[in-house]
């Protein structure tokens, strides 16, 4: 839903207003998946120079907690945020740059995908981080 009619649409939809800030910030997630705070801050300052750093995080805790955007925050690394949400997609993540890519759902033979007990929870999703070296820092 890339373009900012389409970033319109998700915001009403969502029940929040439409304001640049938060236009600015979808954007800037569109075009950096797994994009950490600080980058969005740099990325919304080069497009638009006076958005402050609580515009940010608050649109940020906005964006999320309307299910516009998912927080991520994988050990050792600070938050990271995305657009791929409502998938329950999972993510690998790089041990020696950080980097970090989406992984469709598991295949195959899925023992930690099903809790062996559920203690008694409504179990509606699973999150998955796969750890290793990107093909960058493996040479």
């Amino acid at each position: 839903m890339a373009g900012t009619s389409g970033f319109e649409r998700q915001l009403r939809d969502a029940g929040l207003r439409v304001t640049q800030p938060r236009l600015a910030v979808l954007a800037a997630l569109h075009a950096r998946p797994h994009a950490d705070t600080d980058s969005v801050i740099t990325a919304v300052r080069d497009e638009h120079g006076d958005v402050s750093v609580q515009a940010v995080y608050d649109v940020l805790r906005a964006l999320t907690e309307a299910g516009i955007v998912r927080r991520i925050q994988p050990t050792g690394s600070v938050a990271r945020y995305e657009t791929r949400v409502g998938d329950n997609h999972h993510h690998v993540v790089c041990r020696s740059c950080g980097s970090i890519a989406d992984v469709d759902c598991a295949v195959g033979e899925v023992p930690c995908l099903t809790a062996a007990d559920d203690h008694g929870f409504v179990i509606d999703e699973a999150e998955v981080i796969y750890w290793g070296r990107c093909p960058g820092c493996s040479q």
